[in-house]
């Protein structure tokens, strides 16, 4: 069966992921710069502001705005320590209250607040989250450098999670093999694999654990 090739900012069918986050990869980032394939200038370098909604009793939806829209992902499955997530749901803001009572609140697995207008904007909706005792707003900065290194997609990124500081490192694709692959190319094998969602729980102090190389 002929392998699908991905390439950076297109969507393929769901990929797998490793992840890592801590306080210095440089070692692995010097690797993975000079083992990349060129890639479109686009993703040279990357910054992004964005809003993680934290919710103390979910580690299967991760829920991100960014730019005025909301993406939630669900996890699907694990294989070989790589995580599969699935698109879950797509918004704008203002959102219809339909869509927070159906798809967004459900995905977060806390209780209801209440909801008594058709629309809400998304100031609303960051009142709304920040008035329940189950969720927390985040507010996550993206620097991140694109690479491409056995037909994966690549990632070093600086990230302040409410402004602290951490450095990530990833590597996707459909293919599990390639993923492992890459982490054996970039040394990086024995690392724990750490997503957003966990990531950000342990900086915040939802989880009391520490990243990978802290």
């Amino acid at each position: 069966m002929l392998k699908e090739k991905i390439e950076i900012g297109q969507i393929s069918k769901p990929r797998f992921e490793f992840r890592s986050f801590g306080q210095n990869f440089d070692n692995a980032h010097f690797r993975m710069a000079r083992l990349s394939l060129p890639v479109p200038e686009k993703v040279w370098e990357r910054h992004s502001e964005e809003i993680y909604i934290m919710s103390r009793t979910n580690d299967l939806n991760n829920t991100k705005i960014r730019d005025g829209k909301m993406d939630i992902k669900t996890y699907v499955q694990t294989i070989d320590g790589l995580e599969q997530w699935n698109p879950l749901m797509k918004g704008e803001f203002p959102i219809q209250a339909s869509v927070l009572q159906n798809e967004v609140f459900p995905a977060f697995n806390v209780n209801m607040p209440d909801i008594n207008k058709e629309v809400y904007t998304y100031e609303e909706f960051i009142d709304m989250v920040n008035g329940h005792p189950g969720l927390q707003a985040v507010r996550v900065h993206k620097q991140r450098f694109g690479y491409m290194i056995n037909n994966t997609i690549c990632e070093y990124g600086v990230v302040l999670i409410n402004g602290a500081r951490v450095v990530t490192i990833n590597s996707e694709s459909t293919e599990v093999e390639d993923i492992k692959k890459t982490i054996k190319d970039l040394r990086l094998e024995g690392v724990e694999n750490i997503n957003y969602l966990q990531a950000i729980k342990r900086v915040i102090g939802m989880i009391n654990k520490p990243l990978a190389n802290e």
